[in-house]
């Protein structure tokens, strides 16, 4: 029997990844398969993602590049654990990050901060209180470091979608 200890713990994602997750669910982007699976659509709509996450062991995969290549627990990841209530969920800042270019805003500045500044303005004009999305964001990445969740690698989920 293999002890899940021999996997790597994912590391925290960037904090905007927790914002890139709540427009997934709010762009309705995420179909769950199963109570350990799920199938997320890109932001532009040109790429599908495998996610797979057995909370009882404390194991994920995606083969979003965050969690595939960077091993961060990557946005698909984050959105599935939302959805299963394993870490914090706000359906109105949610439905504020609907419909944003996330993967044109990233490849445009190249860095996450610089589009995390340019999100949180978006959602302020909106009416949602800066205080209140990085206090959320904070909140979800504590989640996450508990979850200490271990990245497994899967037999080529590709051939699935």
């Amino acid at each position: 029997m293999t002890t899940t200890d021999s996997y790597p713990i994912l590391r925290l994602p960037p904090r905007i990844k927790i914002l890139e997750a709540l427009g997934c669910i709010a762009d309705g982007r995420i179909k769950m398969l199963s109570d350990r699976e799920a199938l997320v659509i890109s932001s532009e709509g040109t790429r599908k993602y495998y996610v797979y996450v057995d909370l009882e062991r404390g194991l994920a995969y995606s083969n979003d590049n965050g969690t595939k290549f960077k091993k961060y627990i990557g946005y698909p990841i984050i959105a599935f654990l939302m959805l299963r209530n394993a870490v914090t969920f706000d359906e109105n800042l949610a439905r504020s990050l609907s419909g944003i270019p996330w993967k044109k805003l990233n490849e445009t500045y190249k860095r996450y901060s610089i589009v995390e500044t340019i999100i949180l303005q978006e959602v302020k004009s909106k009416g949602i209180n800066e205080s209140f999305i990085q206090e959320f964001v904070d909140r979800v990445i504590k989640e996450l470091a508990q979850l200490k969740l271990r990245y497994i690698e899967m037999a080529s989920p590709d051939d699935l979608l």
